[in-house]
């Protein structure tokens, strides 16, 4: 049995891995490349295998990053089954086809220069027909239940507790009358996610291969979050500004919205509690993606994997993702009138990470607001906007224009989906009947994985081997390993280097410009100054002209 490493290895998107065994080559995962320039880039590069040769797939759960290239995979010949839960089947049958828009609408933009300077056009990753059509190809399976996927082969899905459908795989592979065990964790859930039940713990396995998001932090507990997100909120309304949530249109937003359903459904006498909830009471929410209001009718259609908890609200005849003030724009006007409106309230909004969709006009129309507040609620990929804010950027571009960020700026961990680093400490050890042999740690940054693997390491004695892109473990004793393939981001090292250094100048020209300027406003510019101005203009022209010689 082997196992190849061929996305979310040292980052954290782009899930794929190939899976020999049994005669058999399946896939578990297709996901997107998302953040950083350079990573996106690999969404363009030909799979690492014959698409053609790959007789099945699993699926862990619907978030982009984990089924994204599931339409390019289809669009390059892949026809054969994909297994995944029935909530990841109805989520993927709406978010893949909304990639897809997404696609087309990036590229045609894209070919609009292209045309202006006199190029050829170029080809979306994939179109909205490929992701529907892509559809078609899904399987649903249970929880819980063990699936015979070819002789020799079979998996079981178990709830992940990460999103609505989410799934921790084991898989069974039978060799020369031996069978192995292999878990893949997917992405993990935080025990106290709103909605959903707290993750599956695993007894036994040989080998497994487990995310490391937040393999370096701890999370606030319940209470506390609940009680900041309501501070935050009411101290912005209070204020007359807006509170922006960049939300992930599925999981985090539909969370938000039974997070705030709870609190203006609570019945505690506290003074200042009963200010805060009388403030939010009258405030207007508006959940501005289209997507996300799909989203949200799938979750309603699969309350039944809902926590216990939360069972109960419903049958109390209350819709936990309904409330009065709830407002879902569908329309672009509808949208845009948000912006145009003094009055308080909260948006939330899609993409999560800031890099796409309405968010982005949000943010503009309110990010160099001091009254307002910026919140959010998951995690933040290098190189996004959204980790650029919460990094403390005080300036950013949004849709071209640079804008100084003068909003309040808040980030509570505890909404994440993904389980902190006590959350995975826990489910290496829920491990009772038979500990793995070997852990691969995957979708993590540097740090997360270096901090998790030493705390695995020292606590349980198991193995741990962060896994870099391209590589191949026998699944032995030996553990034999081969690059069978190199990352595609190192060709692309020397010009990435001159990117980020034309980048590093763009920055220095675009602030000695604002500070001309101010100067120039405010007359105080001296002739010294101007030939000090000039001299370091003349050397930036310099730099640049040795950047485009390649020197």
């Amino acid at each position: 049995m082997k196992v190849t490493f061929l996305g979310a290895a040292e980052t954290v998107t782009g899930s794929n891995f190939l899976v020999e065994g049994a005669g058999k080559k399946f896939l578990v995962d297709c996901g997107l490349h998302q953040g950083k320039f350079e990573e996106e880039l690999l969404n363009d590069e030909p799979f690492d295998y014959d698409v053609n040769s790959i007789d099945f797939m699993l699926l862990t759960h619907a978030h982009i990053d984990h089924s994204g290239r599931i339409p390019k995979l289809y669009k390059d010949g892949y026809k054969n089954p994909i297994y995944a839960t029935k909530a990841t089947c109805d989520l993927c049958s709406i978010m893949l086809p909304d990639s897809g828009h997404i696609q087309e609408t990036e590229n045609e933009i894209k070919n609009k220069k292209r045309k202006r300077n006199g190029k050829k056009p170029i080809e979306p990753l994939y179109t909205v027909e490929d992701a529907e059509n892509s559809i078609e190809l899904f399987k649903e399976v249970e929880y819980d239940q063990i699936v015979d996927l070819a002789p020799g082969i079979s998996a079981r899905f178990n709830d992940a507790g990460h999103m609505l459908g989410s799934s921790i795989i084991e898989i069974w592979i039978t060799e020369n009358n031996q069978t192995k065990k292999i878990v893949f964790s997917g992405d993990i859930g935080n025990n106290d996610i709103p909605l959903l039940s707290s993750p599956t713990m695993i007894e036994s396995a040989d080998y497994l291969i487990m995310e490391s998001t937040y393999g370096d932090r701890l999370h606030l507990k319940n209470d506390q979050k609940a009680n900041l997100f309501l501070d935050i909120v009411t101290e912005t309304l209070d204020n007359g500004g807006t509170v922006v949530i960049p939300s992930f249109a599925v999981g985090r937003t539909q969370e938000i919205l039974f997070e705030l359903n709870k609190i203006k459904a609570s019945k505690e006498k506290d003074e200042t509690f009963k200010k805060e909830y009388e403030t939010l009471m009258n405030a207007k929410v508006y959940v501005d993606s289209p997507l996300a209001t799909s989203a949200t009718e799938v979750f309603e259609k699969n309350m039944d994997l809902f926590k216990p908890e939360v069972q109960k609200f419903i049958k109390r005849g209350d819709n936990p993702l309904d409330f009065p003030g709830l407002n879902f724009t569908q329309s672009v006007d509808e949208s845009k009138a948000l912006n145009m409106s003094d009055e308080p309230c909260i948006i939330i909004s899609a993409s999560g990470m800031c890099d796409v969709g309405r968010i982005k006009h949000h943010l503009k129309h309110n990010i160099w607001n001091p009254k307002s507040t910026i919140l959010f609620v998951g995690y933040q990929a290098p190189g996004t906007l959204g980790r650029r804010i919460v990094d403390g950027e005080k300036k950013v571009k949004i849709l071209g224009e640079e804008f100084a960020v003068k909003a309040r700026v808040e980030y509570i961990e505890g909404y994440s989906g993904h389980a902190d680093q006590e959350g995975l400490l826990n489910f290496v050890y829920s491990f009772t009947s038979q500990m793995p042999k070997h852990i691969f740690l995957v979708h993590g940054e540097p740090n997360a994985q270096e901090t998790l693997k030493g705390k695995i390491e020292s606590t349980t004695g198991i193995g741990v081997t962060i896994a870099k892109y391209g590589e191949e473990y026998e699944l032995n004793e030996e553990l034999n390993k081969k690059q069978v393939c190199n990352n595609p981001i190192d060709k692309q090292k020397s010009r990435l280097d001159i990117l980020n250094k034309m980048q590093a100048l763009e920055d220095e020209i675009e602030d000695m410009k604002h500070h001309l300027k101010e100067n120039m406003r405010l007359s105080s510019t001296s002739d010294e100054d101007m030939v000090k101005l000039n001299n370091k203009v003349i050397e930036l022209r310099k730099q640049i002209i040795d950047i485009m010689n390649n020197k």
